[in-house]
């Protein structure tokens, strides 16, 4: 973005976060500003890639996904950018994070039930090239903080 944020772009994404689904005149009418402003700011958001896509937020539990681990990952060195795009295509994967510590790579995986949780961790997960060492974690409950 060629120009830092300010307060009003902190204050449109911060309504576009509670609600994506806001028209352009409910930002502009909870931001303070005209709608033509509202609609110029976000445009400016998006085409700058600060705001990168629009989504839904799901209860996972409510959706049938009752089963949810974080699971890090040890990698070979050179192996990343091929991991990740392997990781890309598990649907039951929903956030991927490189990271620095004592492993490399933390997910948040989400299946139906601990079955099909074993079957991404120990069928998918572990047998994935350049993966050296896998550890689980369980959530036994989800706060969406956003």
């Amino acid at each position: 973005m060629d120009q830092p944020l300010d307060e009003v772009d902190r204050r449109i994404l911060s309504e576009l976060t509670q609600d994506g689904r806001l028209s352009v005149t409910a930002v502009a009418e909870n931001v303070h500003i005209s709608r033509a402003h509202a609609y110029s700011r976000i445009a400016r958001l998006t085409e700058s890639g600060v705001l990168t896509k629009f989504t839904a937020l799901i209860d996972p539990i409510k959706a049938g996904l009752r089963s949810s681990a974080y699971v890090t990952l040890k990698v070979q060195q050179h192996a990343w950018r091929e991991l990740r795009e392997r990781l890309r295509d598990v649907p039951e994967i929903h956030h991927i994070a490189l990271v620095g510590g004592d492993f490399d790579v933390i997910l948040l995986v989400r299946a139906e039930d601990n079955v099909g949780l074993r079957r991404v961790i120990f069928d998918q997960l572990q047998s994935m090239p350049g993966v050296m060492d896998t550890q689980t974690f369980l959530v036994f409950e989800d706060i969406d903080t956003r």
